[in-house]
């Protein structure tokens, strides 16, 4: 039994779902459109404000597929209607970060700076108050772009455990380990 993909998914005010015969979900709002390609097994139903996705067998197969699809489906309804929102902190002294026309620039201790695109769907802007850590903000409707994106940016520096630096999730906490310990005489 699939309690995720059991659930009911409610559409809120504004957004709209409609599936077409090659088995398309479509996902329409406020925010924009986003679309997804479900396995020709699962059956996707849009009945009034509410989307049901059903199954047609006990098989492992679908049991996984259903869930998957059920919350695939979600996070684009999710997405249309109020977006996404990813936070990276940047910590060591000498890191800096800045934004441009979707190309955000990294100083992070290497020889030479790290320039890297941002796809066009996603909104990157910078924050870097005295006194505070850089932030770099990623906006978007498509939870698995801006996480794949956030992933990327966090693997040019990993936060290494002895000192904290690197690239972090606000509120991410890192496990840190002692440093050498002093001799005993």
């Amino acid at each position: 039994m699939s309690r995720i993909g059991n659930k009911i998914i409610v559409l809120p005010a504004g957004v709209s779902v409609s599936v077409a015969d090659d088995n398309l979900v479509s996902v329409k709002g406020p925010k924009g459109t986003l679309s997804q390609a479900v396995d020709s097994d699962i059956t996707v139903e849009v009945e009034g404000n509410e989307l049901k996705v059903t199954r047609p067998t006990e098989q492992k197969r679908h049991k996984a597929l259903h869930g998957l699809y059920r919350s695939l489906i979600n996070n684009m309804v999710i997405g249309v209607d109020a977006g996404y929102k990813k936070e990276l902190e940047i910590i060591g002294v000498g890191y800096k970060a800045t934004a441009a026309n979707n190309v955000l620039e990294l100083q992070l201790g290497y020889s030479h700076n790290i320039f890297m695109a941002i796809p066009g769907e996603i909104k990157v802007t910078t924050t870097s108050e005295k006194g505070q850590n850089p932030k770099v903000i990623l906006e978007g409707i498509d939870k698995e772009l801006i996480g794949s994106v956030a992933a990327k940016i966090k693997s040019l520096r990993k936060v290494e455990p002895y000192k904290g630096k690197g690239i972090r999730f606000v509120g991410e906490i890192v496990r840190r380990k002692a440093g050498k310990s002093a001799s005993k005489k």
